[in-house]
């Protein structure tokens, strides 16, 4: 996963976050809050999975972390690897050179 799948699945987490509250807050529709819901709970994984994918291990651990904050954690992320951008690990060749034939 690259930057691309990590600021949409960010944009995803924090707007679904907002349509919940304020459904909450208002008319607490049960529709909204089942398609909602799982909405909100996807992105928030694939914000995990795509810092994982996207950072390197170790000088990034702060941006690992960050990724577990529920709503916002994407958009904390990518704040801090703009702040960061030495974070970004490489994409690693295997012993094959990366062509996938061992």
């Amino acid at each position: 996963m690259g930057p691309k799948a990590l600021r949409a699945a960010a944009a995803v987490e924090a707007a679904s976050l907002l349509v919940l509250l304020v459904n909450l807050l208002t008319v607490h529709a049960g529709p909204v809050a089942s398609l909602g819901g799982p909405v909100h709970g996807s992105a928030y994984l694939i914000t995990i999975v795509a810092t994982f994918s996207l950072t390197a291990a170790g000088p990034s651990g702060a941006a690992r972390a960050l990724s577990f904050v529920p709503g916002v954690g994407g958009m904390l992320v990518l704040r801090w690897l703009r702040l960061h951008p030495e974070a970004v690990g490489a994409p690693s060749a295997g012993p094959d050179g990366g062509t996938g034939r061992g």
